[in-house]
């Protein structure tokens, strides 16, 4: 109640939870279990944003060129870029690019990338994607660990996407937004005020007190 979140989605049920009753527990390993959804789920999710940014932007995917694609868990060989380019049926040839482990910096982060890719890059279209779900740090309570409750009552499964390009065709394309600057910086004193650290337990992220 007081985190002033009335509605989350998650990919979670109670179904799944009965089948993995270690996800439940504060420090049983369960990695395998988490690991194997993320990495089926998660592209999907990312197909269902994408799908909708291509329909927006209105022009055939075989335009895109760049894909630049993040999330914060679920790493595996072929990377979820390669899974989503399938699921789109993107051409075979577009430039992909995959970041993991960004955290709540991703989007600005993915957004700096395809800007830099469109404006170097003639006739670059980039398909920006990024997409989690919360199987990979959802755990149980712990009497002596408040702090995992903080991301427990905050986080929840989500996506987004948009098409960055530069030069925009105004017969075929109808920009929404002008991206002037993209960022970043290291706070001074900053180190630690939020961490991920993967464990058997799933991905762990203990808040700065």
């Amino acid at each position: 109640e007081k985190s002033m979140i009335t509605k989350r989605y998650m990919h979670l049920t109670e179904e799944i939870l009965e089948e993995n009753p270690d996800m439940c527990a504060y420090m049983r390993p369960s990695l395998d279990a988490r690991q194997d959804m993320v990495v089926v789920e998660v592209p999907k999710l990312g197909k269902e944003a994408a799908a909708r940014a291509i329909k927006e932007w209105g022009q055939p995917k075989s335009r895109i060129t760049h894909l630049v694609y993040c999330n914060p868990s679920g790493v595996d060989m072929p990377g979820a870029d390669y899974r989503l380019t399938r699921l789109l049926g993107l051409k075979p040839s577009v430039n992909r690019l995959m970041l993991y482990q960004q955290g709540c910096f991703a989007g600005g982060t993915v957004l700096r990338v395809a800007k830099d890719l469109a404006e170097n890059n003639a006739g670059a279209r980039v398909l920006v994607v990024c997409s989690e779900i919360t199987a990979v740090t959802f755990r149980g309570p712990s009497e002596t660990h408040l702090d995992s409750l903080v991301g427990q009552a905050l986080f929840g499964d989500g996506a987004a996407a948009i098409i960055v390009g530069a030069d925009p065709d105004p017969a075929l394309e109808r920009p929404l937004f002008e991206l002037f600057s993209a960022s970043q910086t290291i706070l001074p004193d900053s180190e630690g005020a939020i961490d991920g650290h993967p464990r058997e337990v799933g991905l762990t992220f203990p808040p700065d007190e």
